[in-house]
């Protein structure tokens, strides 16, 4: 979404954890993944009209919607978690409009499964001595590359994945995603989506800055510096050559270029795509490993999983490092299901684990949306095109009058209706009890 914003000079951060106990503890969760476990019940009911029949009850919401589902490329994913005696989930999807043919830009959801790969590759590196909080210089080497040397966003100036994936998760920093994906290179994030089961994912370009395909294809030369500031890992510069599915995406009735109205539809064939099946369940093989194949699953560990849900679910304010200004980065900033843009401060118990995308009209959120003193807990995804003129790069959207009121009322009526839904075991939210820094 943005990559500028206020910082502020705070005290050192500390990262807490989640753990089954009263005391919350570092590196213990009851979420992550057992091996040699049984996955999860999971039921799919595609196609079906649970969703828009609950829809149908709220016309003042979505009645125009409804009768131009086409027109606004609204998508909806709901999935319902029932426990059983011994917590054990069992899911059961419903689908509204959904077809992983129809395009979509994601915009910065890509970002979440790119941050999981970039813990995954730490993970598969760990014998070179490094961690997310090791210190990451990128170089640049190719056209259109850029350097970092230090990150005025972290509390001694050093860059790190840690932080980079910080201010995605709190803030959809687009900077951030730009070092992760020159981390990992497009190679590496689309062959291992492709392995996990998601073959149409295309995650092909840097986010904010324009950049021809071969500049995107070239990653830039990174090394990691111990605490005496001695190279302990470095990569090269890497020219990617994966072979992408071709594909004639298009969106639009004209667009924008240099100023001038092209009138035709814009070309989104080399742009990134992400079907909105395959975003739902890549969040659900994060909040619940079990209820995916392990070959789905990213290859984390139980810390990284704890600190991904920390600030995935964190309001900006409760960051020590990054420490953002509230009055622009507010409780509910990037919470489009349920809140929309609401500004003031949000309840705690309410916890909203998700990643959200807008741009070229399109507005986007997969949420596992959780409250901890109601015990209730839904997946829900969806997006929606905002662009009544039909003009695309013009910055003249939607958003405002369709986008952000349909995704606040969308998540206030699943909200409402798993509120009043009865349920014959109570689930257990403990792991997702979380100490925030402040």
């Amino acid at each position: 979404m943005v990559s500028k914003f206020s910082v502020f000079v705070g005290v050192i951060f500390f990262i807490a954890s989640c753990s089954p106990a009263k005391k919350i503890q570092e590196n213990k969760t009851v979420i992550a993944p057992v091996k040699n476990k049984p996955a999860v019940i999971v039921k799919e009911t595609n196609p079906d009209l649970f969703i828009e029949q609950l829809l149908k009850r709220y016309p003042q919401y979505f009645d125009e919607i409804l009768k131009n589902k086409e027109a606004y490329n609204v998508q909806i994913i709901y999935t319902q978690i029932n426990r059983q005696q011994n917590n054990e989930p069992v899911l059961t999807s419903h689908y509204f409009n959904v077809d992983r043919n129809r395009y979509y830009y994601p915009a910065s959801t890509v970002k979440l499964p790119t941050a999981l790969l970039a813990l995954q590759r730490l993970n598969e590196l760990k014998d070179k001595g490094i961690n997310r909080n090791t210190t990451m210089i990128t170089e640049a080497a190719y056209s259109g590359q850029t350097p970092t040397y230090n990150d005025p966003l972290t509390p001694d100036g050093k860059p790190t994945i840690s932080n980079y994936i910080k201010r995605i998760l709190l803030v959809s920093d687009n900077e951030a995603f730009n070092r992760l994906y020159e981390f990992l290179g497009p190679d590496y994030i689309n062959d291992h989506l492709h392995k996990m089961g998601y073959p149409q994912v295309q995650i092909r370009h840097r986010l904010q800055i324009s950049l021809t395909q071969d500049e995107n294809m070239h990653t830039n030369p990174v090394k990691f510096l111990d605490e005496k500031n001695n190279v302990i890992y470095q990569q090269p510069l890497v020219s990617n050559h994966i072979q992408f599915l071709e594909r004639k995406d298009s969106l639009g009735k004209s667009f924008m270029k240099n100023g001038v109205q092209i009138q035709s539809p814009m070309d989104f064939s080399k742009k990134n795509r992400l079907a909105l099946e395959d975003l739902h369940n890549i969040l659900r093989s994060l909040i619940l490993p079990n209820s995916v194949p392990e070959s789905q699953r990213f290859n984390l560990t139980a810390d990284d999983y704890n600190f991904v849900y920390k600030y995935m679910s964190a309001f900006p304010g409760e960051s020590n490092f990054p420490m953002y200004d509230t009055a622009q980065y507010y409780d509910a900033y990037g919470k489009f299901l349920l809140y929309g843009t609401e500004k003031g401060t949000k309840p705690k118990h309410i916890r909203i684990f998700n990643k959200e995308g807008d741009a070229y009209a399109q507005l986007t959120d997969v949420a596992y949306i959780t409250d901890l003193e109601k015990n209730i807990e839904f997946f829900l995804t969806a997006t929606i095109y905002c662009n009544s003129k039909g003009v695309i790069n013009n910055d003249d959207y939607d958003y405002e009058k369709v986008g952000y009121p349909f995704m606040k009322n969308l998540g206030k009526v699943f909200y409402d209706y798993e509120a009043s839904r009865r349920k014959k075991v109570k689930p257990d939210l403990v792991g997702f009890k979380i100490i925030y820094d402040k």
